[in-house]
């Protein structure tokens, strides 16, 4: 099994593509801490997979330094860290409230910084960072600025922490999914109205997850600083 033995930390890790790559992790031998706001929902991914549940609201500071001293009391040391956690609001700038764009760049944006900030030097050598960013990064839809904004930083942040990280023998990527059928996918109002069209296929969270674990596998060993998109080819059409 590639992750036998090795620990590893997935923020947002009760449901969707969260949900799917603990599962698949823990089937490869991790043990895996899932981290989500819903605290009931993790504790039950957390007992079926054998791993722990850390409740924890990532808009907060406090709560991401809970998490890390959690981790360091639990094992000491990491392997990986998934970065998966995400939010979005759905209105057009000129109605978007600063408190709002706010919280979807703490979520999205801040946290992985602050994860990486309190457990990067928690992760031996040789282990890795996966962010999950979005097609959205590159192309995006009305009345989602926040979200894109947000997941462009987010790549932006891959690229400079992996140069930071390279020295301690740690490689930092992201994957970027297209449309993929998770709960989130549902919410999204801007489907239902036909703002933005699901045009092509739709992923499933278990094809999302097998590319983080590539990622974050001995495979991928050369790759750091990349983002990976899975996305049915929707960034390939015009």
């Amino acid at each position: 099994m590639r992750f036998a033995g090795r620990h590893v930390l997935v923020t947002g890790g009760s449901s969707g593509i969260g949900r799917a790559t603990c599962e698949r992790l823990a089937a490869e031998g991790a043990r895996v801490a899932v981290l989500s706001r819903d605290g009931a929902a993790a504790g039950d991914v957390a007992q079926r997979i054998g791993g722990i549940a850390i409740p924890a609201d990532l808009a907060e500071e406090t709560a991401i330094q809970d998490a890390a001293a959690r981790i360091a009391k639990e094992w000491g040391t990491l392997d990986f860290l998934v970065s998966n956690a995400a939010t979005m609001t759905f209105t057009p700038i000129l109605e978007t409230e600063a408190a709002d764009f706010d919280r979807v760049i703490a979520v999205n944006l801040r946290a992985p910084f602050l994860l990486l900030r309190y457990l990067g030097g928690m992760i031996r050598r040789g282990g890795a960072v996966v962010h999950v960013s979005s097609v959205h990064a590159a192309a995006t839809t009305a009345n989602v600025a926040p979200y894109a904004a947000s997941k462009g930083g987010l790549e932006a942040l891959t690229r400079a922490a992996s140069i930071e990280f390279t020295p301690r023998g740690v490689r930092v990527n992201a994957v970027a999914p297209g449309a993929v059928e998770t709960p989130m996918l549902r919410a999204n109002p801007n489907i239902a109205s036909g703002v933005e069209k699901l045009e092509g296929p739709v992923g499933r969270p278990e094809q999302i997850a097998a590319a983080i674990c590539f990622l974050l596998s001995e495979e991928a060993g050369f790759a750091t600083g990349a983002v990976l998109s899975v996305d049915g080819g929707r960034l390939a059409a015009l």
